[in-house]
């Protein structure tokens, strides 16, 4: 029965207090103005308006009718907004899958800059390192993947962000800081702390130490970045990180890079969209803003 015409009506004739001025600023002629009060009042079975000497005065019914107005018709209006920067790709809920443990400090660098850029986008980001971040990128469980290791699919995209180098990171003291590099037969005798992911999706053990036929003394698994390199500091073992995560680390621990193997370990963390959201300019511009940051 109620309408959002009608509701405009009841706050312009509060406003204007005359039935001429209120339907010029709606645009209606006052017969029509006239003519829909008097069919509302009588769907409702109550008077909204009387007429107080030269002015309109509501009644207690149009009172209520206004009141619910002035809560409705803004938000109303706040709807019609964001549908509209929905529309245009300016609003949303950019929903981000990790399937890398170092690259949430990465991540952090992104995202500052990108909340102030888009601040009708809110972001949420799912550490579930052992998922399947490709399956849910497919089902609309995540709008973007962040990964080192993209799988091409006809239906997605994967936006290589940034390069980094793998390597092994020792103690200050360890015997194997001063090598120019080291061969998968130096971590025989060593205690590999990685981070809680299967050995297969390991590159130290993928491109280092599967293709020797070397298995380190010991392998343990630690999930933080901070506890890791506390560990490998006081000679609890080594490890293998991103060379940038270190180089942002090297202050705070008493740590050494050395590269993996005469080449080193190159590597690149990729993200992942949707082919059909890559025109999304909320998307792009996150994919823009993740080329950009500089780690070191």
């Amino acid at each position: 029965m109620l309408e959002i015409i009608h509701l405009e009506i009841i706050q312009e004739l509060d406003k204007q207090k005359s039935l001429t001025k209120a339907a010029e600023t709606l645009c209606l002629s006052q017969s029509a103005l006239s003519h829909t009060i008097k069919k509302l009042e009588r769907q409702l079975g109550v008077a909204l308006w009387v007429r107080d000497g030269r002015y309109l005065r509501l009644t207690q019914a149009g009172l209520y009718l206004l009141s619910l107005s002035s809560r409705i018709l803004p938000q109303l209006n706040h709807a019609e907004m964001m549908i509209q920067q929905y529309a245009e790709g300016k609003a949303g809920n950019l929903r981000i899958g990790l399937e890398c443990y170092p690259c949430y400090q990465w991540l952090l660098k992104v995202v500052s800059p990108y909340l102030e850029a888009w601040p009708n986008i809110d972001i949420d980001v799912k550490q579930k390192f052992k998922f399947g971040g490709l399956d849910a990128l497919e089902n609309y469980e995540i709008d973007l993947l962040v990964t080192p290791d993209p799988i091409f699919k006809e239906d997605l995209l994967f936006q290589p962000v940034f390069d980094y180098e793998q390597i092994l990171v020792v103690g200050k003291n360890h015997p194997l800081k001063d090598k120019k590099y080291i061969q998968p037969t130096d971590l025989l005798n060593e205690i590999l702390i990685t981070y809680p992911v299967p050995a297969d999706r390991l590159d130290i053990y993928s491109q280092f130490l599967i293709p020797a036929g070397i298995v380190p003394h010991q392998h343990k698994t630690i999930e933080t970045t901070d506890i890791i390199l506390q560990m490998v500091e006081s000679h609890r073992g080594v490890t293998a990180l991103p060379l940038w995560l270190v180089k942002e680390n090297v202050k705070q621990f008493k740590i050494a890079p050395v590269r993996l193997g005469k080449h080193g370990i190159s590597k690149h963390i990729h993200v992942g969209i949707r082919k059909k959201d890559q025109e999304l300019p909320y998307i792009q511009s996150f994919i823009d803003q993740a080329m950009a940051v500089e780690l070191y």
